[in-house]
């Protein structure tokens, strides 16, 4: 049997320390980039420095590549969404999806509470549906859309839209974080949904309110001329409907009937397609080249769609921009990163690195303020070195969940706590599975966006006050007094 040396803090930190200063270098020299390559390698680096403390503390290289591949396997299925996603972007910007909820958004939608109406919009559908990430690919792309038709700034609408989709799917009962938490930390569902209430709806009026007050003073820069003029561009290229919903109406109903995400999206994005060669007769035959038919021409700019998204050129340089995008292709970037990030939590989880800062932690952590603060921080610090959500609610739930009983605290709190901590930080990180999934869709940086998520930056502190405060922290019996 292989021994083993126990991890000291010392051998944590270095990977750790190593991370952070390296992607603090990667931001500064190369800015916006720096999640197209050079983040990829800061991960890689730092892996190598675990790797070595793994095999200085006696783990064997077979058992440490058996540990990396187990965490670039646990990203496959994260993987396989965000692809699918691109196709879908792809072919309901070729389909007229798109392009008309801009249409309409521009319509109905009044500038001065524009932020304020995306956040709550993406609340009521990923709570809805259960999914941030399926809200932020289709409602979410679509009001990035309307924020440039409005001349609002996308990095607060990309906020709004994080903040309400984070909401929704906290709170969903079909949430797979909503789930997860109360199994881990072994509570009811619907406890601790309304446990979270307390934290979360308090968080998710005080984010709107800004979002109201931003939208007041933001009001002033829409002008007429330019939404009308938008409107005559989509008008021109695209054909303009409601028939070219059912896309978004059909992978919202199959949302909600619990089919998996992947084959939701995938039905999406064929019927996208599909849509595309039934109403967007015109823009096809524009789009083709004059060599080839239109059957043949068609057949190709569908496919294209699937796998490098659509692009148009409609003379006005930002609505290319904004009707172009999509495809797989466009997704490799963030595949890359999230496997490397899974790569760097999977060997800093085996080697034990993480557990000896909860050890750490705990040895300080004496009051129950103190413990969910705790609590919290692992979840945010794991979301940073583990780079996925649910470890980030796996791993401090079964470290914490004996500690908490200890002290006689109800397992709601430790639940409510995990989804405080680990749930709603989770796309403000770039490396994180969410918010490179994030920034993969709404091509917006979580570095940019992370300063207007309300929502997810109010809510850990709130959880955090309520614990000091001690509000709304139910306890039980401890286990050696009850026997």
């Amino acid at each position: 049997m292989q021994e083993t040396k126990q991890a000291t803090i010392f051998d944590a930190l270095l990977p750790v320390l190593f991370l952070i200063c390296s992607l603090g270098g990667s931001v500064y020299l190369f800015g916006d980039s720096s999640s197209s390559g050079p983040n990829q390698i800061a991960l890689l680096f730092s892996t190598a420095i675990a790797l070595l403390i793994g095999l200085k503390n006696g783990f064997s290289w077979a058992v440490l590549e058996e540990a990396m591949i187990k965490g670039i396997t646990l990203s496959l299925g994260a993987i396989l969404i965000l692809f699918m996603v691109g196709s879908l972007i792809g072919t309901w910007l070729l389909s007229g999806t798109v392009p008309t909820l801009i249409y309409y958004g521009l319509q109905v939608i009044n500038p001065s509470w524009f932020y304020a109406a995306s956040c709550i919009l993406c609340a009521i559908v990923a709570m809805s549906i259960g999914s941030s990430w399926t809200t932020a690919a289709t409602i979410g792309v679509a009001l990035l859309g309307v924020a440039t038709g409005l001349g609002l700034d996308q990095v607060v609408t990309a906020g709004a839209v994080i903040s309400g989709a984070y909401f929704g799917d906290k709170l969903s009962p079909l949430s797979e974080t909503t789930n997860l938490a109360p199994a881990v930390a072994g509570s009811n569902l619907f406890d601790h949904i309304h446990h979270m209430l307390w934290t979360t709806v308090p968080s998710f009026f005080i984010a709107v309110v800004i979002f109201v007050f931003m939208g007041f003073n933001a009001a002033d820069v829409a002008e007429a001329s330019r939404i009308n003029e938008i409107n005559e561009i989509l008008q021109s290229h695209f054909n303009i409907g409601l028939i070219m919903l059912v896309p978004l109406l059909t992978l919202l109903t199959l949302a909600l009937k619990k089919m998996p995400a992947f084959p939701a999206v995938a039905i999406g994005a064929v019927l996208g397609a599909v849509w595309a060669l039934i109403f967007q007769h015109d823009l096809i035959a524009a789009q083709i080249a004059s060599t080839d038919s239109y059957l043949v021409g068609a057949t190709k700019l569908v496919w294209t769609a699937f796998f490098d998204g659509f692009s148009i050129k409609t003379g006005d340089e930002s609505m290319d921009s904004l009707l172009s995008g999509g495809g797989m292709a466009g997704m490799l970037n963030t595949t890359w990163l999230i496997m490397i990030a899974l790569l760097f939590g999977s060997v800093m989880e085996k080697v034990g690195l993480l557990e000896v800062f909860v050890k750490s932690i705990l040895k300080v952590a004496k009051s129950t303020g103190s413990l969910i603060t705790a609590t919290i921080a692992t979840c945010i610090g794991t979301n940073m070195i583990a780079a996925d959500q649910y470890m980030a609610i796996v791993m401090p739930g079964r470290m914490f969940k004996k500690e908490y009983e200890k002290r006689g605290l109800d397992n709601v709190n430790l639940s409510r706590t995990l989804e405080d901590g680990g749930t709603i930080t989770s796309p403000l990180i770039p490396w994180n599975t969410c918010g490179a999934y994030m920034q993969g869709v709404l091509a917006i940086s979580p570095l940019d966006y992370a300063f207007y998520a309300f929502f997810n930056l109010i809510n850990p502190v709130l959880a955090v006050v309520y614990a000091y405060l001690g509000i709304k922290i139910l306890k039980i019996t401890p286990k050696h007094l009850s026997n």
